[in-house]
């Protein structure tokens, strides 16, 4: 018996090389999606950002527009390079975590009807990232950092909620309509 576990277990082995291509894929998908997301409230205007956030109930909204924006293509820009890894995939959970429970609360599941699928979708696949670790191809691994498996992924999950939870608590003052809703 011993002998079929062990084959088994070889023909389903991954290689640390297909490990390391999962992690940049996961990266390049991630990471630049975030920076451009940060660009577009920049170059869409910070003023049209922060007016946004205040009707989101997020006070004060130019506050927010920039602390948003800059959160963003930081945290897209340290995934995409795999730099501090872990700390990267929590300031994603945090981003996240603040759009569902702002924009995309009350909306349902669906993106598509405004839901918060996407958001949960991108929080979920930064925690897998903080477990899997960067990879090979990344600057933690050019500096030996080893910030990379379940402790990181539970850093990042519970270090991103607390910190959206802070925020939430600070600065959501939403209006009435929202508040119900």
């Amino acid at each position: 018996m011993s002998a079929v576990v062990t084959a088994a277990a070889a023909a389903t082995a991954v290689s640390s090389t297909e490990l390391d291509v999962a992690s940049l894929v996961i990266r390049l998908a991630l990471g630049p999606m975030l920076v451009l997301h940060g660009l577009n409230k920049v170059q869409g205007g910070l003023a049209g950002t922060a007016g946004w956030f205040e009707s989101l109930g997020l006070r004060p909204g130019w506050l927010h527009a920039r602390v948003a924006a800059f959160t963003e293509m930081g945290a897209g820009v340290i995934v995409t390079l795999g730099l501090l890894n872990a700390l990267g995939a929590m300031a994603f959970v945090g981003l996240m975590t603040v759009a569902a429970l702002t924009d995309h609360r009350g909306k349902g599941y669906f993106i598509f009807k405004g839901g918060w699928e996407y958001v949960v979708l991108v929080a979920i696949v930064a925690v897998a990232l903080a477990v899997l670790g960067p990879g090979r191809w990344s600057l933690d691994n050019a500096l030996g950092l080893d910030l990379a498996g379940l402790g990181w992924g539970a850093l990042a999950l519970v270090g991103g909620v607390l910190a959206a939870a802070g925020l939430l608590a600070t600065s959501y003052r939403p209006n009435e309509s929202k508040a119900t809703a």
